[in-house]
């Protein structure tokens, strides 16, 4: 069975995504340090709330640099893909830097509702073992109020107000905007991906 480490940056998803991995035959192991690693085939990064508190946390645990080197798939999840990017506007914080690009803040002066909250249809625009299987209208649960713009790491789009980067993918680290523990059999087939998938 995959040794999966699901570290605790503070979010309030955590047990939400330990949950669905448990639905899928996975009993992951929380990690608050960077020993708490060691081993591990497959890390994923939750996370709700805003980017400088999350890295701050990030930093106190010790746990920026480990990520940085991680050399097995990491998974982030809503701010946790979002903390896989270079920067935020959030805070105007430096992230993890393992994929390209600035977070940016939606803006609501383009009459859309900010944060985006509900189930939005995830538009491919290219192959990944993180969204093979689904079907060709997969509908995803998004909270946020900041997003990753589309790049040549993205894997899916979302549009609400213009086209934002829903699934991501660089390399061995890979990332969903959307809550995959709340989004059914799409989000169950995302995780059960990234547990099974070679990266």
């Amino acid at each position: 069975m995959t040794d999966v480490a699901l570290i605790d940056a503070g979010g309030a998803n955590l047990g939400s995504v330990r949950y669905a991995l448990e639905r899928l035959g996975v009993e992951p192991r929380l990690v608050r340090d960077a020993e708490g690693l060691r081993g591990a085939e497959r890390v994923i990064l939750p996370g709700v709330g805003a980017a400088p508190y999350a890295m701050a946390r990030l930093r106190e645990q010790g746990l920026v640099e480990p990520l940085r080197q991680l050399q097995v798939p990491l998974l982030g999840v809503c701010l946790g893909m979002q903390l896989l990017f270079d920067d935020s506007e959030e805070g105007d914080v430096a992230c993890l830097g393992l994929i390209p690009g600035t977070v940016r803040h939606l803006h609501a002066d383009l009459g859309i509702r900010v944060p985006h909250m509900g189930w939005n249809e995830l538009l491919p625009l290219r192959e990944s073992p993180l969204t093979a299987g689904l079907p060709a209208k997969a509908y995803a649960y998004f909270v946020h109020g900041y997003a990753a713009p589309l790049s040549a790491d993205t894997v899916s789009a979302c549009d609400h107000g213009g086209l934002f980067a829903a699934v991501v993918q660089h390399g061995r680290y890979g990332g969903a905007q959307f809550h995959p523990e709340r989004s059914g059999e799409t989000g169950a087939r995302i995780l059960r991906n990234f547990l099974e998938s070679e990266f």
